[in-house]
C-alpha cells in the first residue's frame, strides 16, 4: 500500500489481437440482440470510423463489408448426408484486381467458352449459368477436350457474384449447384440396393438356402453405397474447377474457344 494510504494505481490491462477480435464479435452479438429494430444501420462510412476508433485498417474493414455483400444467402450444407456423401453446393471467393464490369466480362467468357455453359440470368453484380444443351457439347464432354473434365457443365446452375472492394479491386464469388449430380448418384446407389433386396427375396421364396440367398443383397447394398459415395470426388473437383477460374481470372488470361467451343455456341444461338 502506498504510504499516503490509496492503493496502488494498477496498469490499464491489454488484450492481444486474438482477445480483441473475441471481445469485439462478443459485443457485436449481444449488442444485436438488445438491438432496436426501427434504429437506422450504420452505413459503410460510418463502420469504416468507427473501425479505425478499434485499429482497424480501413482496406481489411472494406473488404470484409465486400466478403459480407457477396455472400449468398445459401449457408454451407451441414448434417449427415452431406458429411457422407458429399455437398449440393461448392464456393470459392477471392480479391482480385479490376473493374466489376471487366472481371464479370471475362469471367461469362470463361463460363462459355471453356466450361460449356450459357447464360441463365444476368444482374448488375452476377451471372447465372446452365448447362449448354445441344450435341456438340456433349461431344466436347465425353471427349474431354482440353482435359479439363467439364464438372462445371454437371452442374444444375453456376453463378459468380463480383462486389467492389475499393477503386482497383473486387471480391469474386462463385458458386456451383450440384445437387442434381447427387440426387442422381443416391438414385442410382438406392435402385442397385433395391434390385439386390428384390433378388435375395425371390431366392429365399424359391427356398434357396438363406445364407446363400442375401448374398446378392449384401453385395448390392454395399455396391449402391459406393456409388452413392462417388458424389465425393465430384464436389472435390467441382470445387477446383472454381479454384482454376479464379487462378486464371487473378492472372488476366483470356479464354480462347476451340472449333467444338465456337459449334456449341453458334448452335445454341441459332
Amino acid at each position: 500500500m502506498a504510504e499516503d494510504g490509496n492503493l496502488p494505481v494498477q496498469p490499464p490491462r491489454r488484450l492481444d489481437r486474438a482477445a480483441l477480435e473475441r471481445v469485439l464479435a462478443r459485443a457485436a452479438s449481444l449488442q444485436a440482440s438488445d438491438a432496436d429494430p426501427s434504429e437506422p444501420a450504420l452505413s459503410e462510412d460510418q463502420l469504416v470510423e468507427i473501425g479505425k476508433e478499434v485499429g482497424l485498417s480501413p482496406q481489411h474493414l472494406r473488404q470484409a463489408m465486400a466478403e459480407e455483400r457477396g455472400r449468398q444467402a445459401l449457408p454451407d450444407e451441414e448434417g449427415s448426408l452431406a458429411h457422407v456423401f458429399g455437398a449440393a453446393l461448392v464456393h470459392a471467393s477471392r480479391t482480385v484486381r479490376g473493374r466489376q464490369e471487366d472481371v464479370l466480362r471475362s469471367l461469362d467468357a470463361w463460363m462459355q467458352a471453356e466450361e460449356s455453359l450459357r447464360v441463365k440470368r444476368r444482374f448488375a453484380d452476377r451471372i447465372l449459368w446452365e448447362p449448354r444443351p445441344g450435341l456438340v457439347t456433349e461431344m466436347r464432354r465425353a471427349l474431354n477436350v482440353g482435359g479439363r473434365g467439364y464438372y462445371l457443365s454437371r452442374a444444375h446452375e453456376v453463378s459468380a457474384t463480383v462486389v467492389p472492394v475499393d477503386e482497383g479491386r473486387v471480391l469474386v464469388r462463385l458458386e456451383a449447384n450440384i445437387a442434381n449430380v447427387r440426387t442422381q448418384r443416391l438414385a442410382g446407389g438406392g435402385a442397385m440396393a433395391g434390385v439386390g433386396a428384390l433378388s435375395s427375396a425371390t431366392l429365399i421364396v424359391l427356398g434357396v438356402f438363406v445364407p446363400i440367398a442375401i448374398v446378392p443383397a449384401g453385395a448390392a447394398l454395399v455396391g449402391g453405397y459406393f456409388v452413392a459415395r462417388s458424389h465425393r470426388p465430384v464436389v472435390v473437383r467441382a470445387q477446383l474447377a472454381l479454384e482454376q477460374i479464379l487462378d486464371r481470372l487473378e492472372r488476366g488470361e483470356v479464354p480462347r474457344a476451340g472449333l467444338l467451343g465456337t459449334l456449341a455456341q453458334g448452335m445454341t444461338n441459332f
